[in-house]
């Protein structure tokens, strides 16, 4: 699925060729010169992941990774370092700050989106294409298609992308909150209580086969997809 990249890299040559590898895998490239330009973009939207240069002017790369760590609202955000410092004990600087991956430069575009591809799937899995299944229930991002037991079930838009996004974190508690910052955006001002609307929907679509009961509740604390 296409992801929203924020790519903070001073050097403009870089910059366009990362940005124009992320358009052509379909991905949506936001593009910050230092880490105060990359602060602003953050404050308006949650980046999906963070291409992140280690020297950059004013505050360097790793000071930013550990102001997105520090945060509560952008702690999750996958962070990719970029940097021509090869040594092994920068390496550990970079990974020890919270980056979950490192490349030195100069790479390979297949190299970087693969590495894009490899970090989404394990932090951000909502992102991806990857077709999942649990108890009978089936989502496949590719062909925007949901099915029980085998038999089609018509969901809308947004019960789609709410139910993706639980069978991707399955028996994890989601506040409303963080349902709201995941799947309709955080930069969306709708009520807490949509989210049970469309909670309500996607149980009665899945009502017929039983597996409206895969959509947990639980009480003072939000929702969880889980078999159990």
């Amino acid at each position: 699925m296409p992801a929203t990249v924020l790519v903070v890299e001073d050097e403009p040559a870089i910059q366009e060729l990362i940005a124009y590898n992320l358009r052509q895998a379909g991905h949506h490239p936001l593009r910050a010169d230092n880490a105060e330009q990359a602060q602003a973009l953050v404050r308006d939207m949650l980046p999906d992941l963070v291409l992140l240069d280690w020297m950059l002017p004013g505050a360097s790369g790793v000071d930013f990774a550990r102001r997105l760590r520090a945060e509560e609202r952008t702690r999750d955000i996958p962070i990719i370092m970029l940097t021509a410092r090869s040594e092994e004990r920068d390496k550990v600087t970079g990974l020890e700050t919270g980056a979950d991956d490192y490349i030195t430069k100069p790479f390979s575009p297949r190299e970087l989106l693969a590495r894009i591809k490899a970090v989404l799937r394990r932090r951000a899995p909502q992102m991806t294409e990857d077709a999942v299944e649990l108890a009978g229930l089936a989502i496949d991002p590719a062909a925007h298609r949901v099915t029980a037991h085998g038999a089609p079930v018509g969901v809308g838009p947004t019960e789609f992308r709410l139910l993706h996004f639980l069978m991707t974190h399955p028996e994890r508690v989601h506040s409303r909150a963080q349902l709201l910052d995941r799947v309709w955006g955080d930069h969306v001002f709708v009520e807490e209580r949509t989210v049970d609307v469309h909670i309500r929907r996607l149980r009665k679509a899945l009502e017929p086969w039983g597996l409206d009961r895969l959509v947990q509740t639980v009480r003072g604390a939000g929702y969880r997809l889980s078999a159990a």
